[in-house]
């Protein structure tokens, strides 16, 4: 059978690092057995979904180079669900039931009080259809759950190892709400089985969903896919992550500067036993991938890591990656490629290079310590006019070694603030070739 995977976001916000997992790891599962990859966008709710989120998934997807065989919409199958509740219905494994929130809430209290696990008690079965019909007079229509089978439930995930969940441990999950809403359970349960999917990748928190899905799956007359349940990210310092990931939204991310193979790499590695390694391709990622390299400790992340990689992966880019953002910087073609060869190793990120750029073409601001001021003057009155050659820099510091009697650092650091406004960058040897002016104080 061929590998299918999915990844499922609901359009109800933007993309955080949290979902890119389930999104990698699905993906390269795919990729890496030649098989299909489905985006699925769970949007059964209309009062949350959002175009505009749906078009984000979408881009951070592509910025990201996680290409997806096929779109489906979970909003488009809604009769497929109605069909499948029917099934249900007619196996006896479907039924209505009516408490409020308030009261499903004093019965879980009570439970607790008794030392009992705080499990639906399944009161709605022993109403009659008399009383069904009263209840739906008095309160509306109900929810609709699916009566487990109180047996464990078993199955060999491909991070957790062997897990078993004793299923009378478990309430019988909503599965529509009281407006009629299908819920997530349901929906994806019908859609892997329709659609085939034989791997299911994500995090930790679903493991209890697992259970019961299987069990509908079966109901169904499903085909159970492998399941893997990766660990939840933590920040670096163990703390929970969960009231920072609007912060660490892919779009944010990308605004700052991150390079897609950056965070790819990170996060193929993150909570693995293999370290975290720069990956220069996406075809790199998927022969190093191995899920069942992965713990299900909480793993902590670090958002000060991806600066790093990201420079990293700018440094070994060729000219041609990044061309034509030069182009658009207004660098001159004849230049273009010098240009990148001498900034490549002093920015962090794509948008560094126009400060770079500013530097040659207009010149930088000065920054001249107030015992330099005269020393600067008088090296500049020994410099001619552009354009400069490969020779300028070592000729001219020398003719005012010579004239000032400066050396070494006293002589090199003043010049290099003067002409670039810092301490640190490129050999000033390339850089001269590049000034388009000649500096001034």
């Amino acid at each position: 059978m061929m590998t299918t995977t999915r990844f499922a976001p609901s359009p109800t916000g933007y993309l955080h690092v949290g979902n890119l997992r389930a999104a990698l790891f699905n993906f390269l599962i795919a990729r890496k057995a030649g098989g299909t990859f489905i985006l699925r966008l769970d949007d059964t709710d209309p009062e949350r979904s959002k175009e505009e989120y749906v078009d984000a998934i979408r881009e951070d997807l592509e910025w990201l180079g996680l290409t997806w065989d096929r779109e489906e919409r979970q909003s488009a199958r809604l009769d497929r669900y109605a069909e499948a509740a029917d099934a249900l219905r007619a196996e006896g494994r479907f039924y209505e039931a009516f408490e409020t929130p308030t009261e499903l809430d004093l019965k879980r209290k009570k439970q607790l009080n008794m030392g009992k696990p705080p499990v639906y008690d399944r009161a709605a079965l022993a109403l009659s259809e008399a009383e069904r019909e009263a209840m739906r007079a008095e309160r509306g229509q109900g929810v609709w759950r699916f009566k487990l089978d109180h047996d464990r439930i078993e199955w060999t995930d491909m991070i957790l190892g062997d897990v078993s969940i004793d299923a009378a441990s478990v309430s019988d999950p909503v599965l529509i709400r009281q407006d009629g809403q299908v819920l997530y359970t349901l929906a994806s349960v019908v859609d892997d089985t329709e659609m085939g999917v034989t791997d299911v990748v994500r995090g930790a928190d679903h493991v209890t969903n697992t259970a019961t899905q299987i069990q509908i799956i079966e109901a169904l007359g499903g085909a159970v896919p492998r399941f893997a349940h990766h660990s939840l990210l933590t920040g670096p310092q163990g703390e929970a992550l969960s009231k920072r990931l609007g912060t660490l939204s892919l779009r944010d991310l990308r605004a700052a500067g991150v390079e897609p193979m950056a965070i790819l790499s990170l996060m193929a590695r993150l909570g693995s036993s293999d370290p975290v390694e720069l990956r220069g391709s996406m075809d790199e990622l998927i022969d190093g991938f191995d899920i069942g390299r992965f713990g299900a400790a909480p793993t902590k992340f670090d958002e000060a890591d991806l600066g790093p990689l990201s420079a990293r992966h700018l440094h070994g880019l060729e000219f041609s990656a990044v061309a034509d953002q030069i182009k658009d910087i207004g660098v001159p073609s004849e230049i273009a490629e010098k240009f990148w060869s001498v900034a490549r190793e002093n920015i962090e990120k794509r948008a560094d290079l126009a400060a770079w750029w500013q530097v040659f073409k207009d010149g930088a601001k000065p920054m001249i310590a107030d015992e330099d001021i005269d020393f600067v003057r008088e090296a500049l009155a020994l410099l001619g006019e552009p354009p400069y050659g490969p020779e300028t820099w070592s000729e001219w510091t020398a003719a005012v070694k010579e004239k000032t009697g400066r050396k070494g650092k006293g002589l090199f650091m003043p010049l290099r603030h003067a002409l670039t406004g810092r301490t640190r960058g490129p050999e000033m040897a390339d850089v001269l070739p590049l000034l388009q002016s000649k500096p001034k104080v």
